[in-house]
């Protein structure tokens, strides 16, 4: 008789290539912050924006809704952090596109446009001294970002610290490819 011969099986502690390693690393990575992005975004609006109208500091009307050009509304506050370490991003997307500043729960308009002029920022904002723009916006922390396009319909919600690159490419999409 002869012997009985079993197929080989593959050793499950051979170490895997680095290649694959770092793709499987990568995509853990991305998976995490789609993720979070996700949780954070969790019960902000989405569809038809809502109504969002105002004074700016330098007494411009501010206006979001349907309009010609997709929108960029970002809410910070004068007290954040991060909303400080973003805002050179914001001042350079408000270069190229519109940008509506809402400066949430940061005192009055005085006290804004002393904060942006000490800050050089030449971007006006509209005064959110009381939280109801972000109370009707469902914005719990700041900063917080929509792109909303030229039909009045929110497209991209961001919460956190935001890249200017990041933030054109989602007013480009929400141009260039309406819902």
């Amino acid at each position: 008789m002869s012997a009985m011969r079993f197929p080989q099986l593959p050793n499950p502690f051979t170490p895997i290539k680095r290649w694959q390693r770092w793709l499987l690393e990568g995509s853990l990575i991305i998976a995490v912050i789609l993720g979070a992005q996700y949780y954070q975004t969790r019960g902000l609006p989405e569809g038809v924006a809502p109504p969002l109208e105002g004074l700016r500091t330098d007494g411009s009307p501010a206006r979001v809704g349907a309009g010609d050009t997709a929108t960029l509304v970002a809410f910070w506050a004068t007290w954040c952090p991060v909303c400080a370490a973003e805002e050179g991003n914001i001042v350079a997307v408000a270069k190229d596109h519109r940008v509506v500043s809402v400066a949430m729960q940061s005192g009055d308009a005085a006290t804004v446009t002393r904060h942006l002029k000490e800050r050089d920022i030449e971007l006006p904002a509209l005064v959110d001294a009381d939280g109801r723009h972000a109370t009707n916006w469902q914005v719990r922390g700041v900063p917080t970002h929509f792109v909303v396009d030229a039909a009045g319909n929110i497209r991209f919600r961001v919460v956190g610290y935001a890249t200017t690159w990041g933030l054109k490419a989602r007013l480009w999409w929400a141009e260039t490819f309406p819902a």
